[in-house]
């Protein structure tokens, strides 16, 4: 997915081999950045950022942002399996809902499963349930491979 993106965050020192690709228009974020680990101290502080603009409670900022990186880590994980790989995060904020959705490569679907105490892993899914209101999966954007795992919380009160 290339998004038609040209400005970088200034606060995010990008190597040139490693692009990060943020755009924003009002309350709709879309960073596409390489699919390795390193990004997603990036992609949560580029979320925090975009996302305090909307002036969101602290508790949802702080539920979406662990939330995303969870997704993330997962998308790191098992949905890119080649080295160049990208992954996308987009995040939609209205009135009353906050959508966000990472997509990578993968068409395998993430399954939610309970983790036994010894094992290290296995336990983002159950955390992103716990802290959104829903999550799910839904096919990639046309012409793209992969899909789509996308959480929502919805928004009492905004302004």
């Amino acid at each position: 997915m290339t998004p038609a993106a040209t400005s970088v965050t200034p606060a995010i020192r990008v190597a040139p081999a490693m692009p990060v690709r943020p755009v924003s228009e009002g309350r709709l974020l879309r960073i596409t950045v390489p699919a390795h680990p390193s990004r997603a101290a990036g992609v949560r502080s580029m979320l925090a950022e975009h996302l305090a603009q909307t002036r969101l409670p602290s508790e949802h900022l702080d539920n979406a942002v662990l939330a995303v990186d969870e997704l993330f880590v997962n998308a790191v994980e098992h949905g890119s399996p080649d080295r160049g790989d990208m992954i996308t995060v987009i995040a939609e904020c209205t009135e009353h809902e906050l959508r966000v959705a990472v997509a990578d490569r993968s068409p395998t679907l993430p399954c939610l499963r309970t983790a036994d105490d010894a094992e290290e892993s296995g336990r983002g899914l159950a955390i992103v349930a716990a802290l959104t209101d829903d999550w799910g999966t839904a096919p990639p954007d046309p012409g793209t491979p992969g899909k789509k795992v996308w959480f929502t919380l919805t928004l009492r009160g905004m302004p």
